[in-house]
């Protein structure tokens, strides 16, 4: 395995969407000057000396092997269709996926994948894979579908916390390589008024609090980035609605991967976990920094 740190790794197994994935993640290393690898694995336990497998011939196995092989072939042809420059590495492993994964993250700069790949049940909207991957990855990683407004702008969850300033920083980062403007999303209504809140009259926030929350956060980031036009945008809606509303408008949504309402130990909040399923655009989750 080559370096991954200057890497951005896609999961290929060979459907329609891994396809996609190394389309977009092709297009991303380009405008970055990274590289890209491409990674294909086969099950080992179908390898195993008892049970099931043991009727097995062993032909089937490799046949299996270098089916695998061949859509890692077919993917690099598909990442030189987006770049014919790109520097492109392929391996091939005989490991689960999600394992195999999560190793590699541990260097990659960012992962790409399909939202539901040749696994995934008809209908799923999220395949495992990517499920497992996005919440436990030590990496950026981009959950990739084809975006509704792929000329829009690039739009960022912001609610204050720690890991939303990173998302925030990664952001400004995609806006800035893609040459677009960035909408920062704030959604005041973490919850639903309680009844208790009803009868005191606390069902709107103050009206102050939001734009300083994001006047706070963007501190500094802008500076650094003084070629992306910025949009502050504040709602008073939960924020899972509101991110899903304007990815329909943006051709990436970038959220950390818990907010200010996860609980201690969570590893995708709500809104991380509603735009995985549900997004019309093409969605980064970003990790705390290690």
């Amino acid at each position: 395995m080559s370096d991954l740190s200057n890497a951005i790794v896609v999961g290929v197994d060979g459907s329609d969407q891994a396809l996609s994935a190394v389309t977009w993640a092709a297009k991303a290393a380009s405008a970055r000057g990274l590289s890209l690898h491409l990674v294909s694995s086969t099950e080992p336990y179908f390898r195993g000396p008892y049970g099931a497998a043991a009727a097995v011939a062993p032909e089937a196995f490799s046949e299996i092997d270098e089916l695998a092989r061949t859509r890692l072939r077919n993917a690099a042809k598909r990442a030189a269709g987006a770049d014919a420059a790109l520097e492109v590495t392929t391996e091939f492993v005989q490991q689960q996926p999600i394992p195999l994964l999560l190793h590699l993250a541990e260097s990659a700069r960012m992962l790409a994948l399909g939202t539901s790949g040749r696994g995934g049940f008809t209908g799923m909207l999220l395949g495992s894979t990517a499920a497992s991957v996005a919440a436990h990855a030590a990496c950026p990683v981009a959950v990739v579908r084809p975006p509704k407004s792929p000329d829009g702008p690039v739009v960022v969850g912001v609610d204050g916390s720690a890991i939303s300033t990173d998302a925030l920083a990664a952001a400004f980062a995609e806006a800035s390589w893609r040459r677009v403007a960035l909408v920062a999303v704030h959604a005041s209504r973490d919850h639903e008024p309680s009844i208790r809140e009803v009868g005191l009259g606390r069902t709107e926030p103050d009206p102050q609090e939001p734009e300083l929350v994001l006047a706070a956060s963007l501190a500094g980031l802008q500076e650094q980035h003084p070629d992306v036009r910025v949009e502050r945008d504040t709602v008073n809606s939960r924020p899972r609605d509101a991110l899903l509303d304007r990815s329909a408008r943006a051709q990436l949504v970038v959220v950390g991967s818990r907010g200010r309402g996860g609980f201690l130990g969570m590893l995708l909040g709500s809104t991380s976990q509603a735009l995985l399923q549900h997004a019309h655009s093409p969605v980064l989750v970003v990790h705390p920094t290690r």
